[in-house]
């Protein structure tokens, strides 16, 4: 899987929805505050969101010290009102729903979007709560044991790895 072809996928379908009305662009950290920053260059956007969902994940004390970090590396940073905006969530990879809910939470801890949209690169299904992505560039399958992970290079260019679940 490409994961450059499905950033491309992603961008058109913006660039097509761009024409038609004004959003907001905000990224799940750390691989969907990635694409965002990129996507907004790309569109040529004044600013994008990140969305850190570390505080609001269900499995917090599992994740304990690695939610942590998270939180410190990449914090929520939201540069426009959320009242009212047409909101665009992006993220990586769907899979249970969970980390949407957990970003949910934390986007309206900053207010009440008009509207609230998710894209993302991957959809790997297996749902676990009632969670559909607007646009997927792609649905994907992948073994239950593996993770797939969003890099970028030094190029700021995207590729996924397949990684054993721990």
């Amino acid at each position: 899987m490409n994961a450059e072809l499905l950033y491309e996928k992603l961008l058109a379908n913006l660039r097509n929805r761009s024409q038609t009305g004004s959003f907001e662009l905000a990224g799940l950290a750390m691989g969907g505050a990635w694409i965002a920053e990129r996507l907004a260059k790309d569109l040529g956007l004044p600013h994008y969101g990140v969305i850190n969902v570390a505080f609001h994940r269900d499995d917090y004390a599992e994740k304990g010290m690695t939610a942590l970090r998270t939180a410190g590396t990449m914090t929520t940073h939201l540069p426009f009102d959320v009242n009212g905006a047409n909101v665009i969530l992006i993220d990586d990879v769907l899979l249970t729903g969970r980390t949407v809910r957990a970003a949910l939470n934390e986007l309206f801890d900053f207010g009440r979007p008009a509207q609230v949209e998710l894209m993302v690169l991957a959809d790997r299904g297996k749902r676990e709560l009632p969670v559909s992505a607007d646009f997927a560039a792609e649905q994907v399958q992948v073994p239950e044991q593996q993770i797939l992970v969003l890099e970028k290079d030094a190029a700021g260019k995207f590729s996924f790895q397949l990684e054993e679940r721990v």
